[in-house]
């Protein structure tokens, strides 16, 4: 089942030019293999999906059991099918997978808050980071757009794990001499 989350978005995208304006976003679409529903109000509309669920939107990609969305209503508010606006809140469960760019992302859980421009992920968090050779995981990540930061925070039952590049070896060879420095000389022996 393919959903346009964005349907103005979609709406407009069919009615205008075949070329697309370069900074134009381009539409967020959601599949998903079971289920989806929307409630609006008069001020927001809430759409759920389930099973397989594949969102696609600006350089970002979600993968999940059940996504939750809620957005900002505008248009008739007597209408069935609302417009949507701007996101506010995504929740993503069950085995979740954010790709953007070289960073990918897996935990249980994810929200999404498009306003402050960050996510959080929970329930055994792993971010991937291959253009920065590196891995984190932690009990809660929140990932900040546009830093390439993330924070994790600590819970004293479950450690934070970093791996990094490796290190130039700072240390020494104990069987390699350092420059200008002879071998010590042989002391007698009683």
């Amino acid at each position: 089942m393919r959903i346009p989350l964005l349907l103005a978005a979609a709406a407009a995208a069919a009615l205008a030019p075949a070329c697309r304006a370069a900074d134009e976003p381009p539409p967020t679409t959601v599949d998903c293999a079971g289920l989806a529903e929307s409630v609006s109000t008069d001020t927001e509309t809430t759409t759920s999906f389930h099973d397989q669920v594949v969102a696609i939107g600006n350089g970002i990609r979600l993968e999940c059991d059940f996504l939750k969305v809620i957005a900002t209503r505008f248009g008739d508010k007597s209408a069935t099918l609302s417009k949507y606006g701007r996101f506010r809140y995504m929740l993503a469960t069950g085995h979740v997978k954010i790709v953007q760019g070289d960073r990918t992302a897996t935990c249980g859980r994810a929200e999404i808050f498009p306003d402050e421009d960050r996510i959080v992920l929970t329930e055994h968090p792993v971010v991937v980071d291959s253009g920065q050779h590196s891995e984190v995981t932690g009990p809660r990540m929140v990932l900040y757009r546009g830093q390439r930061r993330v924070v994790i925070e600590g819970a004293p039952n479950q450690q934070t794990h970093v791996t990094l590049p490796s290190i130039k070896n700072l240390g020494f060879n104990a069987d390699e001499k350092p420059a200008g420095v002879s071998a010590p000389s042989p002391t007698p022996s009683k």
